[in-house]
C-alpha cells in the first residue's frame, strides 16, 4: 500500500490516506535528496534577483541610448525573456523557496512580479492550488486537460484561447481563469481563495491596478510608440515564454491524467516532465527542470537539477524528460493534446486531428 500524500493548502505540510500504487514513497524519494538541496540561501537568491534586475535595466538603457529600430527587435526578445527569468523568481517567492523568511518572500515577490503585471498574492494562492493537485483531472488549475464532451460543447472564442492561441492565454487566465473554473485573480470574493486571504489580495490587486496607471501616466508622458518599444511588446514576449514553458510542463500525449480515488499527491506530481531549453536553461533558472521541483515546491530553484540527478535512479521509468527541440515538442503537443476521454482515470490526451486511446 502507498501513501496518498495531500498538501495542506494552510500549512503546506502533508495528510496521508491509503491507496495502491507506485513502489516508492515520498519520503523516499526526499530521502535520496542531499538535505542541502532543501536549504535556501538568501545570499544565492537575492543575487539571482539583483542579476535579473540588472540585467533589465541594462537592456533599457542600452535601448533607450541607441533608439534604433534596427535594435528593437532584439532589445524585445531579450527583454521578454528577462521578463520572465524575473517572473521565475518571484515563483520561489510564491512557493517559500526563495528564503525562510516570508516578509522577504513577499517583497521580493511584489517587487518581481507587479512590474511584468503580475497579481503576486492572487497567482501565488492558485499556483499553491495547482501544486497541491497536480494531474488531478478534478481540481488541477493550471492547463489540465477538459473532457471531450466539454470540449465539443466549448464555445469558440474559448477554443481560440486555449487551443489555437495557448501562448497568449495567460492575462485571460488572471481575469477569467480557465475552463470549468470560476473566480479571478484579482478578487478577494473570488473561489481561488480563503476569507483570511482577502488583505493579501486587496494588497497585490491595487499595487496592480498602481503599476497599470504608472504605464498610463508614461504613456501620455511620451505617447503610444513609447509604451510599445519599452514595455507592451517586451510584456507580450514574456506572456508567450510563461505560456510556453507552462504549457510544456504538463502537455505531453504521453503523461497521464487521474480522477477520484486514483489520485494521490506524489502520483500526481510525476505527471509532469523536464525539458532542455538549451542556452536559455540558465537564463530562466532552470524552470524547465520541472519535476524534482513539483515534487518537492519549498526546494530553491538552484538546487534543482541537484535534486534531480539524486532521484532520477529511484524514480526510473516514472521519471520523465526530453530532448527534443522545444518549437517541435511545442508543435506535437499544439496538435495532439486537446481532451481527454469523458469517463476513467489514468486517461491521456486525445485530439479531433489524431484521435489516441491508451
Amino acid at each position: 500500500m502507498q501513501a496518498n500524500t495531500v498538501i495542506n493548502q494552510t500549512t503546506g505540510t502533508v495528510s496521508q490516506t491509503q491507496t495502491q500504487e507506485l513502489p516508492f514513497t515520498l519520503q523516499d524519494v526526499k530521502a535520496a535528496i542531499p538535505a542541502e538541496c532543501f536549504e535556501p540561501s538568501i545570499f544565492k537568491s537575492l543575487s539571482y534577483f539583483f542579476l535579473d534586475v540588472g540585467i533589465i535595466a541594462g537592456l533599457y538603457a542600452i535601448a533607450y541610448n541607441l533608439d534604433s529600430w534596427f535594435f528593437f527587435p532584439i532589445f524585445w526578445v531579450m527583454q521578454g525573456t528577462m521578463f520572465w527569468a524575473l517572473f521565475v523568481v518571484g515563483h520561489d517567492c510564491g512557493h517559500g523557496s526563495f528564503s525562510k523568511l516570508k516578509w522577504l518572500n513577499n517583497l521580493i515577490g511584489h517587487l518581481s512580479h507587479i512590474p511584468i503585471l503580475v497579481p503576486y498574492h492572487g497567482w501565488r494562492i492558485s499556483h499553491r492550488t495547482h501544486h497541491g493537485n497536480t494531474g488531478n483531472l478534478d481540481t488541477d488549475e493550471s492547463w489540465y486537460p477538459v473532457s471531450e464532451e466539454k470540449y465539443n460543447r466549448m464555445p469558440w472564442y474559448e477554443k481560440l484561447f486555449r487551443f489555437y492561441l495557448p501562448l497568449l492565454a495567460y492575462p485571460l487566465y488572471l481575469f477569467k481563469r480557465s475552463p470549468d473554473r470560476a473566480g479571478s485573480h484579482f478578487l478577494p470574493s473570488s473561489p481561488l481563495f480563503r476569507p483570511s486571504e482577502k488583505w493579501d489580495i486587496v494588497t497585490s490587486s491595487v499595487l496592480w491596478v498602481m503599476m497599470v496607471g504608472f504605464l498610463g501616466v508614461l504613456t501620455y508622458q511620451f505617447g503610444w510608440v513609447f509604451l510599445v518599444k519599452y514595455y507592451l511588446v517586451p510584456y507580450i514576449i514574456f506572456v508567450m515564454w510563461l505560456d510556453l514553458v507552462t504549457f510544456l510542463h504538463h502537455t505531453e500525449d504521453d503523461i497521464p491524467w487521474y480522477r477520484g480515488e486514483d489520485w494521490y499527491f506524489l502520483k500526481g506530481a510525476l505527471s509532469t516532465i523536464d525539458r532542455d531549453y538549451g542556452f536559455i536553461n540558465p537564463i530562466h533558472h532552470n524552470i524547465g527542470t520541472h519535476v524534482a521541483h513539483h515534487i518537492f515546491l519549498n526546494m530553491p530553484h538552484y538546487h534543482l537539477k541537484t535534486a534531480t540527478e539524486a532521484i532520477k535512479p529511484l524514480l526510473g521509468d516514472y521519471y520523465r524528460s526530453s530532448n527534443e527541440p522545444i518549437l517541435k515538442s511545442f508543435i506535437r503537443s499544439y496538435v495532439s493534446c486537446h481532451f481527454v476521454p469523458n469517463a476513467g482515470s489514468k486517461v491521456y490526451y486525445e485530439s479531433p486531428w489524431k484521435p489516441k486511446s491508451k
